[in-house]
């Protein structure tokens, strides 16, 4: 059966296609793209006049141009007309039909070219002046305010409604707008699918089947480029079908049950059936509803044209990491060779072999060939290491007390292997397992298992925000959300591999400013290990302003205008919304309440006019993700400044609490953790911190759970605090937690191992890739564990006493310590 599929694959590679789509489809997003920048042709009085233009003036023109060559050189279209006609062309038949009834011929693009390729527009518009002297070859969107001229000239011509064709493709280019789209690799395999779904129709034609076939994006993107050529599309269709296969885009609905559900899933099974592969593709399912638009954008025309200075300083400064992240796609086919009278169900758990910034989890998936019910899991990871799998045979309920789950065997797939261009983004064959217990000898267990990804994309910048406390001799750190207190303070961002990216701190300058002779409050930065500290911010008595940058001054407005807290302008206009917008907006099924967490930052610029999202900062977990290099340290910045003003107010962030908010500069004491000193803060509140004991962020936000124990500090992707710390614990992100501290808590940890047992005495200092404290003599540690740095921490044995500071050390041995341990630096003790 497999060597027919192959067969039938290779048949399907046979069809001959006339163009070259993969660079014709490149064309074809750069001008999406562009029309996407000028959304008054999706809609009202432009979208009129260009319709009236295309039919009066453009195709006319193409008409004598076919004829003649009125032109030496290519033929330019206008933007507003190009966008008519490409709509016009992808309804194959219906386009046919029009310029054989008005001009006798299908009227091609062979020898036209868009302007936004570039070319000289010259000629072109010397021939249009010559044969339309009243009507200007560009048309300037932003002059058309009525439509009511627009309507009262439209004229003879194709009775097509075009508004509602326009109205149907508007939203494709969501679909499709993803970076990977550009990739030639992976548009080289949506050629190939889409010479497959065209192979599939013609199947269904020979043997009189009537199925509605649903493409996937990928192979939809293709169809959309062979029929922006309509010549070649007319004559490779009837050679490949007998005739011109129509492209029927009236059906939107997908609910269950209705034209389009049916026919995706009809044209899934036959794929399966016919080729032996899966039909689905990373990258290539449908996205979901686009987001919503923000309906108050800036003005641009006032917006410098030099370079901003800050993102040049930004990737200067900060030193951060590249990475990247794939999307997957996976499904569990089938099984075979299980031993005889195997009792109990079957399942498959996958993971990551070694951590992921991206996907850090074990999740189940059925097997289709036992389930009969198709499960694919999709997920993000980083396109590196190997996704481990595990064939688990789970008892029936009633057995499995006595019997518990079982893993019959296992295996893993490299992700460099499906990246490679053999492998053409995805694979799907079967897998030996390798077994749990059992005779070696027995023939083994094999799994179907099909994974597809999407060319990898620069990754999204995360960034933890936590704060020094410098009232205790081990330095710990306190959690930001909430009401923060910055002065004399420091706050850190570390990123998802535990680096530490800036320390930042808000302090009051000896300068004195205003009539008051208060002093100018400040926000200063450190990068990294540097001693070099750097003025990222001022508060005067106009409000907060960012330095070193290109930034305009005045960064807090007031007045709520267009629903933004914050505005910043240089060559661009960045403005930060509360909640999540744009690409950050969260789907229906994953709409919650904590929306007043959020805060989105949005980039206008003339080549994103109707903005896009640069960052999304969440306060009340001190989680940062910036999607570009360039804003990451006035992103940073801004939420230090947020923080600082939204401190008095609580933690909420929505409108109506901002509209109340005052600019004050407040020369308050720093906070002292023992309420010595300063206001009583949230987290001082007994009664605040028992209803936030347990707390749940956003997944893939902030990790996974947030949970405060007593005064516990943040903890993303942590164990937790096990038996009870008796004082505090630091943030936790990607650690073991805390295994019962008796004394004063923990301090942070960053993908560490935390503490053990227990430490009996002042607690731990901060540990970033650190072993932690271990099983410390049963008892933990009877004094205080110090600042651990890629470290071993304390073994097995306890220490009675104290340890040191631990920088890149293997910490303390099974022994234990029975006095107290040094420092040790870069050493195996």
């Amino acid at each position: 059966m497999e060597k027919e599929q192959e067969l039938e694959w290779g048949e399907a590679q046979k069809i001959v296609i006339s163009e070259d789509l993969v660079e014709a489809a490149k064309k074809q997003l750069n001008f999406l793209a562009t029309v996407d920048r000028h959304r008054c042709l999706y809609d009202g009085p432009v979208l009129l006049r260009a319709i009236y233009r295309y039919n009066t003036y453009w195709l006319p023109l193409l008409a004598k141009h076919s004829m003649s060559e009125i032109a030496e050189g290519p033929l330019v279209v206008p933007l507003d007309c190009e966008w008519i006609w490409h709509c016009h062309r992808l309804n194959p038949l219906r386009y046919k039909a029009d310029c054989q009834e008005f001009y006798g011929r299908i009227l091609d693009n062979k020898n036209v070219v868009s302007t936004i390729q570039g070319e000289s527009t010259r000629q072109t518009e010397e021939i249009w002046k010559r044969l339309y002297p009243e009507e200007p070859f560009e048309l300037d969107l932003s002059s058309i305010s009525s439509d009511g001229d627009s309507v009262n000239i439209m004229t003879e011509g194709s009775k097509y409604d075009f508004v509602a064709a326009v109205r149907r493709q508007s939203p494709f280019f969501y679909q499709v707008s993803k970076l990977f789209m550009n990739d030639n690799l992976f548009l080289e395999e949506a050629a190939a699918r889409y010479k497959g779904f065209l192979h599939m129709i013609k199947r269904n034609k020979e043997r009189s089947i009537r199925r509605f076939c649903v493409p996937t994006y990928d192979i939809d993107l293709m169809w959309h480029t062979h029929q922006l050529h309509p010549v070649s599309y007319c004559k490779n269709l009837v050679v490949t079908l007998g005739k011109v296969l129509e492209h029927d885009d009236m059906d939107s609905d997908r609910a269950k049950g209705q034209k389009l559900d049916v026919g995706f899933s009809g044209t899934t099974m036959q794929w399966e059936d016919t080729f032996g592969t899966r039909y689905w593709r990373a990258g290539g399912m449908y996205r979901g509803v686009a987001p919503s638009p923000i309906t108050d954008i800036p003005l641009l025309a006032s917006i410098k044209s030099k370079a901003l200075v800050s993102s040049t300083v930004s990737q200067s400064i900060l030193q951060l990491s590249k990475t990247t992240v794939v999307e997957v796609l996976l499904e569990i086919v089938g099984v075979r060779n299980l031993p005889d009278g195997h009792n109990g169900s079957l399942s498959v758990f996958f993971s990551k072999k070694k951590p992921d910034a991206f996907f850090d989890e074990r999740k189940r998936l059925s097997i289709l060939s036992e389930s009969k019910e198709k499960q694919v899991a999709s997920f993000q990871c980083e396109p590196t290491g190997e996704l481990f799998f595990e064939l688990v045979c789970q008892m029936p309920s009633t057995l499995r007390i006595s019997r518990p789950d079982k893993v019959m065997g296992t295996t893993s797939i490299a992700l460099q292997n499906i990246l490679d261009p053999v492998s053409k983004l995805s694979i799907e064959k079967w897998l030996e397992l390798v077994p749990s217990s059992g005779p070696l000898d027995s023939k083994p267990i094999c799994l179907r298992i099909a994974v597809s990804v999407t060319p990898p994309a620069p990754a999204p910048h995360v960034l933890h925000m936590v704060r020094s406390r410098p009232s205790l001799k081990s330095a710990c750190f306190l959690p930001l959300p909430g009401s923060i207190q910055l002065g004399k303070s420091w706050t850190s961002l570390i990123d998802e591999a535990g680096n530490e990216i800036i320390n930042i701190q808000t302090r009051n300058s000896k300068k004195a400013v205003g009539n008051n002779g208060k002093p100018k409050k400040e926000i200063i930065g450190i990068i990294g290990w540097s001693d070099e500290a750097r003025i990222l911010a001022e508060f005067s008595e106009t409000g907060w302003s960012l330095k070193g940058s290109e930034w305009s001054s005045q960064l807090w407005k007031k007045s709520i205008e267009g629903g933004h807290i914050f505005e910043l302008r240089g060559d661009r206009v960045v403005q930060l919304f509360p909640g999540r917008k744009l690409e950050y907006e969260p789907k229906n099924c994953q709409r919650q309440k904590n929306e007043q967490d959020f805060i989105t930052a949005i980039e206008f610029s003339n080549e994103f006019p109707y903005g896009k999202a640069v960052a999304l900062l969440n306060l009340k977990c001190g989680v940062l993700k910036v999607e570009e290099e360039w804003f990451a340290l006035s992103a940073i910045t801004l939420a230090i400044i947020l923080s600082d003003i939204l401190r008095k107010e609580g933690n909420s962030v929505s409108i109506a609490n901002i509209e109340n908010l005052k600019m004050v500069d407040s020369n308050e004491d720093a906070y002292d953790i023992e309420g010595k000193s300063g206001k009583a803060t949230n987290l001082e509140n007994k009664e605040l911190a028992a209803k936030i004991s347990v707390a749940v962020a956003e997944k893939g936000e902030a990790g996974d759970k947030i949970k405060n124990v007593a005064s516990g500090g943040t903890m993303v992707k942590g164990g937790g605090c096990g038996g009870g710390c008796g004082g505090s614990c630091g943030n936790m992100v990607r650690s073991g937690g805390c295994g019962g501290c008796g004394g004063s808590g923990c301090g942070n940890m960053a993908k560490s191992s935390g503490c053990g047992s227990g430490c009996g005495g002042s607690g731990c200092g901060n540990m970033v890739k650190s072993g932690g404290c271990g099983g410390c003599g049963g008892g933990g540690c009877s004094g205080s564990c110090g600042n651990m740095v890629k470290s071993g921490g304390c073994g097995g044995g306890g220490c009675s006493g104290s340890c040191g500071n631990m920088v890149k050390s293997g910490g303390c041995g099974g022994g234990g310590c029975s006095g107290s341990c040094g420092n040790s630096a870069v050493s195996t003790n």
